[in-house]
C-alpha cells in the first residue's frame, strides 16, 4: 500500500529549479520524488523526464525498482507502456520517463527533457550533472546520503536557484520497523563510538558527516570480465535471518584482481545455496571457500557435488586477509551492487577517544569476508612464499 509521507510534503514545498535532497537511510527520498515525479508525467501531456543513477544496475535495483512498485501500489502501471529495452515508460497522455546511467555517454550528451532525477548523485561525476543539466527545461532534483561533502555542496549550494532539504526516518512514516530499530540502536551506540557517532549523523539524521578511514580505496568499477581473466575461485559468508548469504567470484587479469557478486540474499538454505550454485555454473573441481565456523553448512553444500573447503583463521587473520587485499589493485564489476556499498562504507573502528583502533567494523562486511576468504587461501604468500592462484578457466 502507497503512504503519503511528511517527505513527500516537504519535497513538494522546494521550489528551487536544483532540489538537493540530501537524507538518511530510510528517510523515504526516491519513495518520494519518483511520485511527485510520475505525478507531473500525468497531469502534464507529452513532458519527458529522466531518471539518472550511476550504473545501470544500481538504477535497476533502485529507482527503476521503485519506480513500478509504486505505478503498481497507485494502479497506474500498464505492461504495453513500458519499453523494456530502451527502459522508457510512456503514459496515456504521451507523457514519458526514460532511465539510463550517468555512464552512457551518448545519453548524456543526447536530446533535452523538460525534468530530471539524479539518484545517489554522490556517486555521479559533476561532468556528468552538468551535460544532464543543461540540457533541462523545467526542474532537477538529486537525492543522495551525505557521507562527506561532494560537488552540490562545493559548487551548486548558495546559488540562486538552488535549495537543499534534509530528511531522515522521522519524515517517513512508511519506515520499515527493522529499519527504525537499527537506526535506534546505531543512536545508542553513538554515545561511546565516534565511528557510530558518525553513522548516527549520516544515516540517522541525515546531517553530512566524514567519511574517514575506509579500508580499501585500492578499487575500481568495471563494465564486465574480460574474456581473457583467469578464475582463481568463490568465496561464501553465511547468513540466514539477519544477514545475507553470500557468494563472490575472485579473478585475475593483468595482475590485477576482479570480484563480481553472485549472491546476497537473506533466508537461504543450505540446499538452496547449492542448487543457486549450481545454476551459476561452479562446477566440484573449482576453489570454494567458506566461514569455517559453519561446518554443517558446508557439509550439506558438499552433499551437492562441489568442494566447499573452511577459510583457516588464525589471530590476526582479519588484519593479514585485509593487508592481502590491500596489496593489489581490484576491479569490481558495476552490477556487484552490495559489494560497491560495502566497499564504501567498510572503515577502520575508533575508540571514545576518536583514535583509530587496528581493526575494522564489524559491519558492511557480508561480501568482503568471504572476499577475506579468497585472499587468505589462494593469494597469501604466508605459508609457501609465493602466490597461489590456483587453477585457472577463462570466464
Amino acid at each position: 500500500m502507497f503512504q503519503t509521507t511528511t517527505a513527500i510534503s516537504k519535497i513538494l514545498k522546494v521550489e528551487a529549479f536544483t532540489k538537493g535532497i540530501q537524507g538518511g537511510t530510510s528517510a523515504g527520498k526516491t519513495f518520494g520524488i519518483l511520485p511527485i515525479e510520475i505525478n507531473y508525467c500525468c497531469t502534464f501531456p507529452n513532458t519527458e523526464t529522466s531518471i539518472v543513477s550511476e550504473s545501470f544496475p544500481h538504477l535497476k535495483r533502485g529507482a527503476m525498482k521503485d519506480f513500478k512498485k509504486i505505478m503498481k501500489f497507485t494502479g497506474r502501471w500498464v505492461d504495453s507502456h513500458w519499453h523494456k529495452t530502451d527502459s522508457i515508460y510512456t503514459f496515456a497522455n504521451g507523457s514519458s520517463m526514460e532511465f539510463f546511467s550517468a555512464d552512457n555517454d551518448s545519453k548524456l550528451r543526447g536530446a533535452r527533457r523538460d525534468r530530471l532525477y539524479m539518484n545517489e548523485a554522490n556517486n555521479i561525476k559533476f561532468s556528468a550533472y552538468t551535460e544532464l543539466a543543461s540540457r533541462t527545461k523545467q526542474s532537477v532534483t538529486l537525492d543522495w546520503n551525505p557521507t562527506n561533502p561532494f560537488w552540490f555542496h562545493e559548487e551548486l549550494l548558495g546559488d540562486d536557484d538552488v535549495e537543499m532539504l534534509v530528511l531522515n526516518y522521522l519524515d517517513n512514516e512508511a519506515c520499515p520497523e527493522s529499519a527504525k530499530k537499527f537506526i535506534l540502536k546505531a543512536k545508542e551506540k553513538a554515545k561511546y563510538s565516534s565511528w557510530w557517532a558518525n553513522w548516527y549523523k549520516v544515516y540517522g539524521l541525515g546531517q553530512l558527516g566524514k567519511l574517514d578511514g575506509v579500508v580499501f580505496d585500492n578499487w575500481k568499477q568495471i563494465d564486465k570480465i574480460p574474456q581473457e581473466a583467469e578464475l582463481i575461485g568463490y568465496g561464501i559468508d553465511f547468513g540466514f535471518t539477519n544477514d545475507p548469504t553470500t557468494l563472490i567470484a575472485c579473478y585475475k587479469w593483468n595482475s590485477k584482481l576482479i570480484w563480481k557478486e553472485l549472491i546476497y540474499e537473506k533466508g537461504l538454505t543450505n540446499d538452496q545455496i547449492a542448487k543457486r550454485m549450481k545454476s551459476l555454473g561452479i562446477k566440484k573441481n573449482d576453489f570454494v571457500v567458506a566461514d569455517s565456523s559453519e561446518p554443517k553448512s558446508i557439509a550439506e553444500i558438499n552433499y551437492y557435488g562441489f568442494y566447499v573447503k573452511g577459510a583457516e583463521k588464525g589471530a590476526d587473520s582479519i588484519n593479514f586477509g585485509i593487508s592481502v587485499l590491500q596489496e593489489h589493485e581490484m576491479l569490481v564489476t558495476s552490477d556487484s551492487v552490495n559489494m560497491i556499498k560495502e566497499l564504501r562504507k567498510y572503515s577502520w573502528d575508533k575508540d571514545k577517544t576518536d583514535k583509530r583502533l587496528n581493526k575494522p567494523i564489524d559491519e558492511f562486511n557480508h561480501t568482503i569476508d568471504p572476499m577475506r576468504y579468497v585472499a587468505l587461501m589462494k593469494l597469501s604468500k604466508k605459508k609457501s612464499g609465493k602466490r597461489s592462484w590456483g587453477r585457472s578457466r577463462l570466464v
